[in-house]
């Protein structure tokens, strides 16, 4: 998975960048089932990671000293699907660790939701070769 961190009106120091890259690697458990998925191979360009992160992280204003003023925004890129989380918080850390809980939640629904399709299409496809219980086979 690729990371990509933006910053608007702060500085990115190593220390949040590794804080940053620690919560949204953490995802990583849930996606790993979608690039090994043959949903995505029709989709997937050879060199081209398949799942992107773009995380904007910053203050909304610079004169404000107290309340939610620190933003934290996270888009997880699919090849079919986006999902997208938001938040805001008084700490920055606080509002990167609510956009990757809210990312969580999206991707195991995301997650059962696929499996939900496999699963149906597999029912369908077994009532149909289903056979007659007239038919006998006959050993030679």
């Amino acid at each position: 998975m690729k990371i990509i961190i933006k910053t608007t009106n702060l500085k990115l120091n190593q220390a949040l960048k590794n804080f940053i890259e620690e919560k949204i690697n953490s995802l990583e458990k849930f996606v790993e089932i979608f690039e090994t998925e043959k949903y995505f191979d029709s989709f997937y360009e050879k060199g081209k990671p398949r799942v992107e992160a773009w995380v904007e992280i910053g203050k909304e204003t610079m004169h404000h000293k107290k309340g939610p003023y620190f933003l934290a925004e996270c888009q997880m890129r699919f090849p079919k699907r986006s999902l997208r989380s938001t938040a805001r918080a008084e700490d920055l850390k606080l509002a990167i660790t609510e956009v990757k809980d809210e990312l969580q939640g999206q991707l195991k629904q995301f997650k059962e939701k696929i499996t939900a399709q496999t699963k149906r299409r597999a029912r369908v496809l077994k009532k149909e070769l289903k056979l007659s219980p007239q038919a006998r086979f006959y050993r030679k």
